[in-house]
Formats: C-alpha cells, sequence, structure tokens
C-alpha cells in the first residue's frame, strides 16, 4: 500500500543523481531513528502517564467496580 506523498517523494528521488538519492535516504533514516527515540514503548508512554491521570483512591483495588460495575469489595472510609 503506497500514499500518494510516498508516491511523490519516490517520483522526486527518481530525477536525482545517485548521491542525491543517498542524502536522501541518510536523511529519512535519520528523522526514523529520531521518531523512535522519541515515541519510546509502552513503558516509556505508561511511565510517563503516571500520577496524571485522577481517579479515586482505591482504583486498583476496585477497578472491578469503576469499570464494571461490580460491588465493591471493602467498604471505603470517610
Amino acid at each position: 500500500m503506497s500514499s500518494p506523498i510516498i508516491t511523490k517523494v519516490i517520483e522526486q528521488m527518481n530525477d536525482l543523481p545517485d548521491d542525491l538519492q543517498q542524502q536522501v535516504l541518510t536523511f529519512v533514516l535519520t528523522l526514523r531513528q529520531e521518531h523512535l527515540q522519541e515515541s519510546g514503548n509502552a513503558w516509556d508512554v505508561l511511565e510517563a502517564l503516571t500520577g496524571t491521570v485522577e481517579a479515586p483512591a482505591d482504583w486498583s483495588a476496585e477497578h472491578d467496580h469503576y469499570l464494571y460495575g461490580t460491588s465493591k469489595h471493602r467498604e471505603t472510609e470517610p
């Protein structure tokens, strides 16, 4: 599957001399590597979100109650 942008890039690259095509390839690989480093993995994303979501204090113990509406396992303290 090829997007219109990729098709345009390939068309433009075909008209470049080999040395410039190599420079474009190096640039694209550098951009890709930077993107991968910035995005991180799922654990990095979760770690970045730690403490940013407001939830009830008993969220971890009573997640079934909050997600599925089941009865709470423990009574909450006032």
